[in-house]
């Protein structure tokens, strides 16, 4: 992976917009500044993932679809090689 990106190619462009605190029924808010960076909507799906070593991941579901679908083309691509 070439330095300063990141696996979709696109420039690293991380940067905090705040914090959230857990409420009673496990509910957050996503700071404005990043609903606003990202798109996010009320409405919308977001994707959860959870790794007990490194925490939590929250993401549009498009994102791993396109990253599955770029997999996979590498792999349909080396197939054809062989």
């Amino acid at each position: 992976m070439a330095a300063g990106k990141h696996l979709l190619g696109k420039a690293r462009s991380s940067q905090i917009v705040g914090t959230a605190k857990v409420g009673e029924k496990g509910q957050i808010v996503i700071p404005k500044e990043a609903r606003d960076l990202l798109g996010i909507r009320p409405g919308d799906t977001l994707l959860i993932l959870v790794d007990p070593e490194s925490g939590l991941v929250v993401s549009k579901p498009e994102v791993l679809q396109d990253v599955a679908a770029q997999i996979l083309e590498k792999l349909k691509k080396g197939a054809d090689e062989t």
